[in-house]
């Protein structure tokens, strides 16, 4: 019996969230390709997860094959599958967001460690970089960055390997900072109380 997955159930799962992670860029992959992008998670549990992920909706079969009287499959991640929708999100509880928060930061350390791990790593030259800023917006203002950024981010989506192109990770975070008390006071009002 399948039972539709909700998307909160891939990010809430380390090891659900890391699979679809592998797939982003519109990748079809197999069970083999997967456990060689995770050689850190028990092929038992891959394959289970794969099977739960496929069960669950999340993940298609793109493709089937025999190899040696067994049948191998590709899968591809549906489109928006493990994305958490505003609806979806505000019927999450504050603990659910912790934990999805804590999964998608512990891909991210994952993901990172993956890159260390290599045996030729030159940040610069693999232009790696992180940082955060924190800007001052007003809700229209944030609203016309967000679609800023996806007009900038979403022709690129459809960029497809070519033997030229290295698949990079992008992540974003977004969330309000605190607002300290003296924020509000004018730039004169700050250089007086300097």
């Amino acid at each position: 019996m399948t039972t539709e997955m909700k998307p909160s159930d891939v990010l809430l799962h380390p090891v659900r969230l890391r699979i679809a992670q592998a797939f982003l860029g519109d990748r079809e992959l197999t069970t083999a390709a997967l456990r060689d992008e995770l050689p850190d998670v028990a092929t038992a549990t891959l394959y289970r997860q794969v099977a739960a992920m496929v069960d669950g909706g999340v993940l298609d079969i793109a493709a089937e094959r025999r190899v040696r009287g067994a049948v191998e499959r590709t899968y591809r991640l549906r489109t928006g599958a493990a994305y958490v929708d505003a609806d979806t999100a505000r019927s999450m509880t504050r603990d659910d967001h912790r934990r999805a928060f804590l999964t998608y930061v512990a891909g991210l350390l994952a993901d990172f460690d993956r890159y260390l791990e290599r045996d030729d790593v030159d940040l610069g030259r693999d232009l790696v970089g992180y940082q955060q800023n924190a800007l001052w917006l007003t809700d229209a203002e944030l609203t016309e960055l967000i679609i800023d950024l996806q007009a900038a981010i979403r022709p690129r989506l459809a960029h497809q390997p070519d033997g030229e192109r290295t698949r990079r990770l992008l992540a974003t975070v977004l969330m309000p900072g605190d607002d300290a008390p003296s924020a509000h006071l004018s730039a004169g009002d700050r250089a007086a109380r300097a």
